[in-house]
């Protein structure tokens, strides 16, 4: 117990340390405005580098994401097909593939799949 304590304790301090050293290290002295503004070829730029970011696009993007991971986790529900029993098997995809479909329900009714509005 001691001997835990002991490490946890030596781990702490060097954890400490690499922190305290990368953000002493990590500072930049020197801030340049030409370095730190976006590069346009040369010229000032144009308008503002920071355009609004689109909700819709963010919602739309996260949605993808979702659906995208479960349809990877679809796919090995086909390879087990015949090692497993098959009123489980169909219970269980049927059981998946329901709520998939509840959630995109709820996604159209709410209006999160219209891009345009």
């Amino acid at each position: 117990m001691f001997s835990a304590t002991i490490m946890a304790t030596i781990v702490f301090i060097i954890a400490a340390i690499v922190m305290v050293l990368a953000s002493i290290l990590s500072k930049k002295a020197l801030n340049d405005r030409e370095k730190s503004s976006p590069f346009e070829c040369g010229f000032d730029p144009s308008e503002s580098s920071r355009i609004p970011f689109s909700l819709r696009f963010f919602m739309i993007a996260i949605i993808f994401l979702i659906f995208d991971v479960e349809i990877a986790l679809i796919l090995p529900m086909i390879m087990i097909i015949k090692f497993s029993n098959i009123f489980i098997w169909s219970f269980t995809s049927m059981f998946f593939i329901v709520i998939l479909l509840a959630g995109l329900y709820h996604e159209w009714n709410q209006g999160a799949l219209t891009w345009t509005t």
